[in-house]
């Protein structure tokens, strides 16, 4: 089977997630990605590291990418930067404009050495505003956005562990790359692609920002309890903790029949009070304290259980251990077991969560070691070995 991308070469400047989390889909799916890294690694090559010099978060998102290190910044760098887009389709690079200008790697600058290369890139805040040239990372764009308000309690924020603002970033930036080359089929044209985290951040926040600006609202947080449904919320067992979530009014039904109707309790089917999901979540704490008290009674794999018997959803609260030894999980097939050089064991590293009957992505090659193919890269390009090794003397490569 041939790779929906294969033929399309991508070049990865990128930093961290947003960018090189775009070039990992892309790899995914056939194309040719070369990630550049500079000369001592590139940040995100070492964060958490769990050995062989390498840290988790580069072993997730470099899967399928070849890499070379590289000065773009110096004199004979700039030359190479210049043959290596000139053999490109697209270039990554999530960095602020005056850093890409000062790079060289600026669409100007790229268009020069090809007129239609697709250039890619993402910044905290966006390209126009009063803080389009400061810099960000995830947590910037959650706070900015109203999701940590909202996340939490009243007096004390939360900040989302998982960084679904970087990885949402580099999705879109992914999605408007297919979109790009498809264009460039029918036009001949390339393009620039920009991103932005705070602007990934607000649009998955946008049902709360409609809500407030038209109905002037100002909800508060409160912390797991849903707000326009119940029970929705996180509840103790006898041996740990599951999420339940009941939205809709036949969800509603199956629940209430599950719970009885015990003497003194609210008429959960006929109280005014809970007619609808809206009600539900302004009377969210007295529904979630029958809930509460009805999971208290029973252990958890008891209440996933009988809670998927009545269709109503419901999943236990796991530890990362807890992630990697469930059945449903293994069944899935998506953490693929990697090799990495000096690594005490392979690597879970998750395939794209996409099942295709056609196009289904298979994994070619385990993420690089820093530089690794440095070399084989710039032969391709038509560097002989005694300009290779000027370059490497010179700090270039």
């Amino acid at each position: 089977m041939t790779a929906l991308l294969q033929g399309v070469r991508v070049l990865d400047f990128g930093r961290y997630i947003a960018g090189p989390y775009c070039g990992t889909l892309l790899a995914e799916y056939g194309a040719d990605v070369i990630r550049v890294e500079k000369r001592g690694g590139s940040e995100d090559r070492f964060p958490a590291q769990v050995g062989g010099g390498v840290g988790a978060l580069f072993l997730m998102i470099n899967r399928n990418k070849r890499t070379i290190t590289l000065d773009p910044a110096s004199p004979a760098g700039r030359a190479v930067v210049a043959r290596l887009v000139r053999s490109a389709d697209v270039v990554i690079a999530n960095m602020p404009a005056a850093t890409l200008k000062a790079a060289g790697l600026d669409y100007d600058t790229l268009r020069g050495y090809r007129d239609d290369i697709i250039f890619v890139t993402n910044t905290a805040y966006g390209p126009v505003g009063p803080l389009s040239g400061h810099v960000g990372f995830d947590g910037v764009a959650q706070a900015m956005s109203g999701a940590m308000y909202m996340t939490g309690q009243p007096d004390e924020p939360y900040r989302a562990a998982v960084t679904w603002v970087d990885f949402g970033t580099a999705l879109h930036c992914a999605f408007g790359t297919m979109a790009a080359l498809m264009e460039r089929q029918k036009t001949g044209k390339g393009q620039m692609v920009t991103g932005a985290l705070l602007a990934t951040a607000v649009t998955f926040t946008n049902p709360a920002l409609i809500e407030q600006a038209i109905t002037q609202i100002n909800r508060v947080p409160t912390g797991n309890r849903g707000q326009t449904s119940g029970p929705m919320d996180v509840f103790s067992t006898r041996d740990g903790k599951v999420q339940v979530a009941v939205t809709g009014n036949p969800l509603f039904k199956r629940w209430a029949k599950l719970m009885g109707q015990a003497p003194g309790e609210p008429q959960w089917l006929d109280a005014p009070r809970f007619k609808d999901d809206d009600d539900r979540g302004r009377h969210g704490p007295i529904i979630s304290e029958r809930m509460a008290r009805w999971c208290a009674e029973r252990g958890t794999d008891a209440i996933i259980a009988i809670l998927g018997d009545a269709m109503i959803p419901c999943a236990p609260v796991l530890s990362p251990q807890q992630v990697l030894d469930h059945p449903q999980v293994q069944a899935l097939g998506l953490l693929q077991a990697t090799d990495y050089p000096g690594l005490p064991a392979p690597a879970p590293i998750a395939a794209v969560p996409l099942w295709m009957t056609e196009t289904q992505p298979v994994p070619r090659l385990r993420p690089p070691t820093l530089g690794e193919h440095t070399d084989a890269v710039l032969t391709e390009l038509g560097y002989s070995a005694a300009e290779l090794a000027a370059l490497r003397r010179d700090g270039v490569i």
